[in-house]
């Protein structure tokens, strides 16, 4: 990120200038969460979304906010206009702290924050789009609090080594054959023309472009069921995908790993790429 600006604490500086501690809770434990929100024509998509996710992973790790909502807006706009991101994401990180290193944490610790932006081709996300993705089937071996988006991603990074091992783009992870996400997206399948998708629980992240999706489907006719499904349901879809906020709306066309399939681009699929487009155009002709 050479002469480039970022994030830290509430001031925007030029990269390099960070202190690094090494009793910060995140190095030794993975204690703090992040976000990361996407940009189009240099206006962040569905922010509030994002960090109102934000302020319930904070809660839930007891994590004080040192910021309101309001603040982190400001921020990120700087962040892009300082970077000058035309297309791109900003990445913002919040750990719970300095501290001597020991397991029991104390409350109310002053938070550490930090963060920075970057430019992303939009052409590889739309060739991933168009031509689909393939995906590695593995064991979800993750904890059971993966609905807070916390820096503990050891078992995601494990799972999406594995998959590009395997020339994979994805994984799709499974908890003794019920299919729970990708190692950094969520994964729906639709057959005869219904959308389902695991609900929102703790065994996933309740993704933004999910929730965005679903809605849009809901709104265009399109029948959605918030339920667990098989490894063999998986198998016998009719079309298959995953959403994230930087991948969009990508279609699956192979699955391999302990089981092995392919699958077409189908038209559920190309309607709900089509409309999540359009909300992207909405989003940029409006000022959030």
């Amino acid at each position: 990120m050479e002469n480039s600006y970022v994030l830290y604490h509430d001031q925007i500086i030029k990269d390099g200038s960070i202190p690094v501690d090494p009793e910060d809770r995140g190095y030794h434990f993975g204690d703090g969460i992040y976000e990361v929100v996407f940009v189009y024509d240099k206006k962040p998509f569905a922010f509030k979304e994002h960090f109102a996710r934000f302020e319930q992973s904070a809660e839930k790790l007891e994590l004080a906010m040192p910021y309101d909502v309001s603040t982190f807006k400001n921020l990120t706009d700087e962040l892009i206009s300082k970077n000058n991101i035309e297309n791109g994401m900003v990445y913002i990180q919040m750990t719970r702290g300095v501290a001597p290193r020991n397991h029991l944490y104390e409350r109310n610790m002053q938070s550490v924050v930090t963060g920075f932006a970057k430019s992303v081709s939009l052409e590889n996300i739309a060739e991933s789009q168009a031509n689909g993705i393939s995906t590695y089937l593995t064991e979800d071996i993750r904890w059971l609090r993966c609905d807070i988006k916390s820096l503990n991603l050891l078992g995601n990074v494990m799972a999406k080594r594995k998959a590009a091992d395997f020339d994979c783009q994805e994984a799709v992870q499974h908890r003794d054959g019920t299919v729970t996400e990708g190692s950094s997206s969520n994964v729906f399948i639709v057959k005869n023309g219904t959308l389902k998708t695991h609900p929102s629980t703790n065994l996933i992240l309740n993704g933004i472009t999910r929730q965005i999706v679903i809605k849009l489907a809901q709104e265009n006719g399109i029948s959605v069921i918030e339920e667990a499904f098989s490894v063999e349901e998986l198998l016998k879809a009719d079309e298959v995908f995953i959403t994230s906020t930087t991948m969009e709306v990508t279609p699956v066309t192979k699955l391999i790993g302990s089981e092995k399939q392919s699958y077409v681009i189908g038209p559920v699929t190309q309607i709900l790429q089509d409309h999540f487009k359009k909300q992207i155009k909405k989003n940029t002709s409006v000022v959030n």
